[in-house]
């Protein structure tokens, strides 16, 4: 019988191991990373270009190009797409990112010949139809106008706007007359630069046998139709940020409002920074999973908010690290001081070695779910090779949560959890 007053023995998560996908060349140039899981029926393949903010010329040009290339082709409507997809139990997903555009199709493998064509062909052919473009301009507009109520949406803009500074491509925010203005044409611009053989990555994972490859090969691997310009890749140099100024506090009124939103943050840096896994495993301890400092005292002993949390941005050339909770106006000030404090705790005494060991165990635990099956697997290989990292970048990732030590967390908390370095900015 289950004992229930004894809590279940802890193991330690052994040899992680992330296995290297097989690289293939499609006819026309186009690289392809299969990961094969032959035991699974399911089948992922990811379309990513490099055709993100950094890429814009026109404010949302990239994320109105994504966004609609679903809503119709040269040859079938959006909703005929969407049925074939749903007659097969396919789906077809476009997540958020700033710096490129991610096209998932997920899909049972034994109907890869039926919905890999459609798919290769919005990503082909998308014709982007006037009607959808009115739609995405009015749907959009009244989103961000309920956004703009929201406290936290404006103190998240704010923040990343002072890091970064108000016209740098991870800092600018959106406003309605961006939408309004955006045209077709600079749709059609936009899709016929950047979405190109030279600047597409192609990864395909779960049940991928020859057949499926053929058929990735057959329909992304063969010349552009002749209506497309040619290919004339210049990247824009990423300019370095520039910050509204010196790290303070602001204060911005939003009346009406039960809760005040907290963010306060710092730019930071991409994952190819040596400092990088370190401040992964810091910003765990201070605010990154459920038994953070920050929650344990806020949260659990202050009872001044319901979540609270530190999370660390990585973009390809840049990124930010910031906490963020929402508070009874009559508790924000207490909070703010205690944050400041937690920080402070970290710069001036050792984690103490039990606490580090916890962090340790779930850290490897997400490491560990994080290369559980294709899908996930597939995630974390994108990355690597999205952001030109060294392979070796999972293996010392891993050995950092495994060997990191009480005086090089301490530090990193020195360097970079300095209060003149953040930006205070509260809402409410």
């Amino acid at each position: 019988m289950l004992n229930r007053r004894s809590a279940p023995l802890v193991h330690q998560v052994g040899h992680l191991q992330l296995p290297k996908p097989q690289v293939l060349r499609l006819d026309n140039g186009i690289p392809l990373y299969v990961l094969d899981f032959p035991g699974q029926e399911v089948l992922k393949v990811e379309v990513v270009f490099r055709a993100g903010r950094p890429q814009e010329e026109k404010r949302l040009a990239a994320r109105a190009t994504a966004r609609l290339l679903r809503e119709g082709t040269s040859k079938r409507l959006g909703a005929e797409i969407a049925e074939h997809f749903d007659f097969y139990g396919a789906s077809v997903s476009v997540p958020t990112n700033l710096d490129t555009a991610n096209f998932l199709l997920f899909s049972l493998s034994k109907y890869a010949a039926e919905v890999i064509p459609l798919f290769a062909e919005l990503l082909r052919e998308p014709s982007f139809p006037e009607g959808e473009l009115e739609t995405f301009r009015r749907t959009s507009t009244q989103e961000l106008s309920v956004e703009l109520e929201k406290v936290e949406t404006l103190a998240y803009r704010k923040v990343t706007e002072l890091i970064f500074g108000d016209h740098h491509p991870y800092g600018y925010n959106s406003v309605a007359a961006d939408y309004t203005t955006i045209q077709r044409e600079d749709l059609q611009y936009f899709f016929h630069k950047w979405y190109t053989p030279s600047n597409c990555q192609l990864f395909a994972s779960g049940h991928v046998d020859t057949a499926t490859m053929d058929l990735l090969n057959k329909h992304f691997g063969t010349p552009r139709p002749e209506t497309f310009l040619p290919e004339t890749l210049v990247f824009p140099p990423v300019l370095p940020p520039v910050p509204i100024g010196k790290p303070s506090k602001l204060v911005i009124a939003h009346p009406g409002s039960l809760q005040s939103a907290i963010k306060i943050g710092r730019r930071a840096f991409g994952r190819n920074h040596p400092d990088f896994n370190g401040l992964f495993v810091l910003n765990t301890l201070l605010g990154g999973y459920f038994g953070s400092r920050l929650m344990a005292n806020i949260r659990e002993k202050k009872g001044f908010t319901y979540n609270i949390y530190s999370t660390l941005d990585a973009y390809v050339n840049d990124g930010c690290l910031y906490i963020a909770c929402e508070v009874d106006p009559a508790n924000a000030a207490a909070t703010e001081k205690a944050i400041f404090a937690e920080m402070k705790k970290l710069r001036d005494k050792l984690v103490p070695p039990a606490e580090l060991e916890m962090v340790r165990n779930y850290l490897l635990g997400m490491v560990l779910n994080g290369i559980d099956g294709p899908m996930n697997t597939s995630d974390v290989v994108r990355g690597i090779i999205v952001e030109e990292l060294p392979w070796s970048s999972f293996s010392d990732m891993v050995d950092t949560i495994r060997e990191i030590t009480p005086e090089q967390v301490q530090a990193l908390a020195q360097r970079y959890l300095q209060p003149a370095d953040f930006w205070n900015v509260t809402v409410g």
